[in-house]
């Protein structure tokens, strides 16, 4: 499976396991989700401290019964800054978030630490502070970001010495403003307003990988678009393709994201191991150019 390397820095598969639903799961079908992950070359794993109140994290670690061998061939991240009702960025919440995360996957680093969503009260000082302590004493090797414009990142890069190499982004076939503003420059159309200060360029200029969460989702959590009756044209381009390939249609809704020169890393929510092993063929198929627009139109795009 050909690798991406987040940030132009860490090697990483250009698909990723989303754990936020492992809350859900027994700690034998959990062990399942792993291991098939594992076997499937999709060896990186996205956590949040808010997902199941933390009872994510406990399952996971409960199911990989984690050694040091093992932990040294898998990458684990997570995620910090929601709190009940606000957001929190302050040193000290950063700081015994990581320490609650590391307990609960009883491990004694994280190879990614992403501040989850934008603290408006945030000070770019004490995030500073707090990443390098986390650093100085080894409990994160890397850093980044989720859900931030170009000028948040710029603010925390002020004072914050560490590259951040990713940033966790909406981002699928029906989800794409930060591709319509790039093909809609100066038109006077809804697809032209830049709602992301241009996000999608920043990021490429800055060697800063795009995390595509909810790859086959429609709108904000209103359900998937796949075998969904409601966008029909968009489900016949799919499915021509992915009979074409012979692969599931999910395979190439990541294909389709894979495609962009970006070098996009997308975050599968499933916890189905027949469907991962499923859609894990997809980062072995390059569209081609024509194939990639006819499935941006058919999602009910007007190109200009």
């Amino acid at each position: 499976m050909e690798q991406l390397k987040l940030g132009g820095k860490l090697a990483a598969p250009s698909i990723a396991i989303g754990c936020m639903r492992m809350a859900d799961l027994s700690v034998e079908k959990a062990e399942k989700v792993i291991r098939t992950s594992i076997e499937n070359e999709l060896n990186f794993f996205d956590h949040a401290d808010i997902y199941g109140g933390g009872k994510s994290e406990e399952i996971f670690a409960e199911a990989l019964q984690m050694t040091a061998a093992t932990r040294e061939k898998i990458i684990l991240q997570s995620k910090c800054g929601i709190r009940n009702g606000f957001f929190d960025f302050s040193k000290e919440h950063i700081i015994n978030s990581v320490d609650g995360i590391l307990k609960r996957l009883r491990t004694e680093y994280l190879d990614v630490l992403l501040l989850h969503r934008p603290d408006t009260l945030f000070e770019p000082e004490e995030v500073a502070e707090a990443f390098s302590e986390l650093e100085k004493s080894g409990k994160v090797r890397h850093f980044g970001v989720s859900n931030q414009n170009p000028l948040q990142i710029e603010l925390l890069k002020k004072n914050v010495e560490q590259d951040l190499i990713a940033n966790q982004l909406q981002f699928s076939i029906m989800h794409t403003g930060m591709i319509d503003a790039g093909l809609n420059v100066n038109m006077t159309v809804d697809a032209g307003v830049v709602r992301d200060s241009g996000i999608l360029e920043y990021s490429r200029l800055n060697d800063m990988t795009i995390q595509a969460w909810s790859p086959f989702q429609h709108g904000f959590f209103e359900g998937v678009f796949l075998d969904n009756p409601k966008f029909p044209e968009l489900n016949q381009a799919v499915n021509k393709l992915a009979e074409k390939y012979q692969v599931t249609n999910s395979a190439i809704a990541v294909a389709w994201i894979l495609r962009h020169p970006a070098k996009i890393q997308t975050v599968l929510g499933t916890m189905n191991p027949e469907r991962i092993a499923g859609i894990r063929k997809g980062a072995d198929i390059q569209l081609t150019r024509e194939e990639w627009y006819e499935i941006y139109r058919a999602a009910g795009n007007v190109l200009p």
